[in-house]
């Protein structure tokens, strides 16, 4: 190899290398004055893997200063894994500040997860209160009640990695409410022992142990008492039957009809085999008189009986009435 081109190399690696020394002094200086000792050495390395050593620095003063446990290493980590390390460094402050136990791990993994590790120890530290919708439920007497219930959070930093959010904890608790409700034999009776009820609820709640966040409390904030289910369920039940049964009277009515009109057909019938009968009467008189089996004398008396029992058909006014046929509507003028 040429000698002037080892010799330019070597430049090139001197003057990089001052120009790192010259940025670096600063950060390591004041890691120093904090009474957090970071080796230049491990500040060159930093900045060769293009990491943003001020940030590392910083946080890393911050929070030895704090009381936190943490290595240069590991927030170094972490900056690689794209975390947001600023986050992470408070909460683990805070949390200190706070008196609670998280280590820089468990923060880094929370940090990872997507889950904002800062809200998580502020909700830890102070608990958060939330409000659901209004659940709307139905008591075993049919009274509808719509409440509306407020729930205290506290984030539970151990089950906070793969642990239900406040999603899940908020379905939960309404769906005891409308349990609970249900069970209820009264509205009256959930209106005097809500107290009793949220107790109890709160404590089926608390039991849960793959939630992210304890419940604290439970409070219902509102009540409203709303329809009469259970009666409407009735008048419905009420209609639909009668609905039926009018059916049925129109079915039974229309076979009465069925039945006038079939004996209407039958009686015509038997009307016009009379009326054939009667026209033979004349014939078979005649026969009579021409063989002599009746005598003149007989056949005018005959006529007289039968003029005789028209006359009084007339005078009686039924000489038309039929038996099978209706009576008839007497007039409001008569």
């Amino acid at each position: 190899m040429d000698i002037t081109a080892v010799v330019l190399l070597c430049v090139l690696i001197i003057v990089i290398v001052v120009l790192l020394l010259v940025a670096l002094p600063d950060l390591w200086f004041r890691a120093l004055v904090s009474g957090t000792y970071v080796p230049l050495l491990k500040l060159f390395r930093i900045r060769i893997k293009r990491l943003d050593a001020r940030l590392i620095v910083m946080n890393y003063i911050k929070a030895r200063k704090s009381g936190v446990d943490v290595t240069v290493d590991q927030l170094e980590t972490h900056v690689q894994a794209k975390g947001n390390l600023d986050n992470v460094v408070n909460a683990c402050i805070a949390a200190v500040n706070g008196g609670i136990d998280l280590p820089i791990r468990v923060a880094m993994a929370i940090d990872l997860s997507g889950r904002d590790i800062k809200e998580a120890v502020r909700y830890t530290i102070s608990p958060r209160v939330i409000e659901t919708s209004v659940i709307t439920a139905i008591c075993k007497n049919g009274i509808e009640l719509a409440v509306r219930a407020k729930i205290t959070l506290k984030a539970n930093l151990e089950r906070l990695i793969g642990g239900v959010g406040e999603e899940t904890v908020v379905a939960r608790v309404s769906e005891g409410i409308v349990t609970l409700i249900g069970n209820t034999p009264t509205h009256t009776e959930f209106l005097e022992k809500t107290d009793v009820i949220t107790k109890q609820l709160t404590d089926k709640t608390v039991s849960d142990e793959d939630a992210a966040f304890e419940v604290l409390s439970i409070d219902i904030s509102k009540i409203e008492i709303g329809r009469n289910v259970g009666a409407e369920l009735d008048i419905d039940l009420a209609e639909s039957r009668k609905i039926v049964a009018q059916a049925d009277a129109e079915q039974r009515r229309t076979d009465a009809l069925a039945a006038e009109q079939e004996m209407r057909a039958i009686t015509q019938e038997m009307r016009a085999r009379v009326v054939a009968a009667e026209a033979l009467l004349p014939q078979a008189l005649a026969e009579a008189l021409e063989r002599g089996n009746i005598s003149p004398t007989d056949y005018y008396k005959l006529d007289n009986l039968i003029s005789d029992s028209q006359m009084r058909k007339k005078i009686a006014g039924s000489d038309q009435g039929d038996m099978l046929a209706p009576p008839r509507k007497k007039s409001k003028l008569a």
